[in-house]
């Protein structure tokens, strides 16, 4: 994995808004947290001095980010086995198991998707630090499907901007519980944290916006499968947006019951973006999961 610094970004402001938001909205590949570390350490400065992140920016401001070499990587790696689906010397798009947690995280230190890359890519992106290497999004430890990763910076940043600038094609199957009123339809309910479960989100009328396009696939003994397109990237989007119906995932113990299921029945079945180099559209579909055919669902769907 790379370790040299990489150049300071300069960056000019165009408005009156907050540092913060400036910052989240110029380096869309950057974390929250990742930004507010390195205004903490002063990395980021305003007209040559150290800001804080809410001080506001008046029209002309120069704000210059510079990264700092990356930390020697704590995550090892683990000769874990990966599904790859596509993979060149920009990017890695993998079939990632249901039961696999992306990056490592209090209690799960190894074991991970990450710890997996390490040992199958020469070179990851530094961009997500030294726990989340090459990691532009991720799937929920439970979730199978489609996730790509960046091999550089390059097409980390790219790619990150495609999922902020809802560019990406996001299609999910769920296993839903109870039968629908309707063949399809779409939901717009706001997303945001739950007042009383910090763990959890919910529909929140002060959340953010949320856009989930979903229609009925087939039903099925156990409960209704359904293709849920995403058309922005709320945490747990699916899941609450289901909830909301009144039809949750089955084996979403957070947002329903387990139902006899081992984990939450959400599949990432189709993933599209376009290629950071080469700028052609890729396309990429993940196999129908064992437990989802084991429900009655087919090996192959129109």
């Amino acid at each position: 994995m790379p370790t040299d610094q990489s150049p300071p970004s300069h960056l000019t402001a165009d408005r009156v808004e907050r540092l913060d938001h400036f910052l989240a909205t110029q380096l869309p590949a950057f974390s929250r947290a990742r930004l507010q570390a390195l205004v903490k350490s002063g990395h980021i400065t305003l007209n040559g001095a150290p800001a804080r992140p809410s001080v506001k920016l008046r029209v002309g401001d120069e704000v210059i980010v510079t990264e700092p070499p990356l930390e020697p990587a704590e995550v090892s790696a683990q000769d874990i086995p990966l599904s790859v689906l596509f993979e060149d010397d920009d990017l890695v798009v993998i079939d990632k198991p249901a039961g696999l947690v992306v990056h490592p995280a209090a209690g799960h230190r190894d074991g991970t998707l990450v710890n997996a890359l390490l040992h199958h890519c020469e070179e990851l992106s530094g961009i997500g630090g030294v726990e989340r290497p090459g990691i532009v999004h991720r799937l929920d430890k439970e979730t199978s499907g489609c996730l790509v990763a960046a091999k550089n910076d390059l097409t980390h940043r790219s790619l990150a901007e495609q999922f902020a600038g809802r560019e990406v094609t996001k299609v999910y199957l769920a296993l839903a519980a109870g039968r629908f009123r309707w063949k399809s339809g779409e939901i717009t309910e706001p997303i945001g944290r739950h007042r009383a479960n910090r763990q959890k989100m919910g529909v929140d009328e002060r959340g953010k916006a949320a856009h989930t396009v979903w229609r009925v696939l087939s039903e099925l003994p156990c409960g209704t499968l359904v293709e849920c397109t995403l058309h922005t990237g709320r945490t747990h989007q699916i899941r609450v947006h289901l909830k909301h119906l009144g039809h949750p995932v089955l084996g979403d113990e957070i947002y329903g019951k387990r139902a006899g299921f081992t984990r939450q029945m959400l599949h990432a079945w189709k993933l599209g973006f376009t290629h950071p180099r080469t700028g052609e559209r890729m396309n990429f579909q993940s196999l129908i999961p064992p437990d989802f055919r084991e429900a009655g669902v087919p090996a192959t769907l129109p």
